[in-house]
């Protein structure tokens, strides 16, 4: 099983780099096109949901953690530094707090298997996904 890891700022014009990672993995994986649209939305919804979601700022660095192997990807993103200082500039994003709990839902409609991993004060710190072909 090959291990790869990224760290990434956490402003959303990253998440297409992270998508388009993901993907060429799950290439690599021998997974279906099919598969691996599942998997790309499902990253770029817990990127979403870890640096932005629910925060009045996005976060300031959170980390991917993928493990690959023939026929299976488990992806782990996870809230690196707990602080969110970069400033939203998008009036779109400055609303999205509130939609945060359906990203969730479609995540875990697209993969095998979700564990989210939650902080009582300051709510979720990361979510490890698994896909299987």
């Amino acid at each position: 099983m090959d291990n790869l890891q990224f760290i990434i700022p956490g402003k959303p014009e990253y998440i297409k780099m992270v998508r388009l990672a993901v993907s060429a993995l799950a290439a690599t994986a021998g997974f279906n096109v099919e598969q691996i649209d599942d998997l790309k939305t499902a990253v770029d919804e817990a990127c979403r949901h870890i640096s932005c979601h629910g925060f009045q700022k996005y976060s300031d660095k959170y980390e991917i953690d993928c493990k690959v192997d023939a026929g299976y990807l488990e992806i782990s993103v996870k809230d690196m530094c707990g602080e969110h200082t970069l400033e939203k500039m998008n009036t779109q994003c400055r609303h999205c707090p509130q939609e945060g709990d359906l990203g969730v839902y479609v995540i875990k409609s697209l993969m095998n298997e979700v564990r989210v991993m939650n902080d009582a004060e300051n709510g979720m710190k990361g979510i490890t996904m698994i896909k299987r072909a």
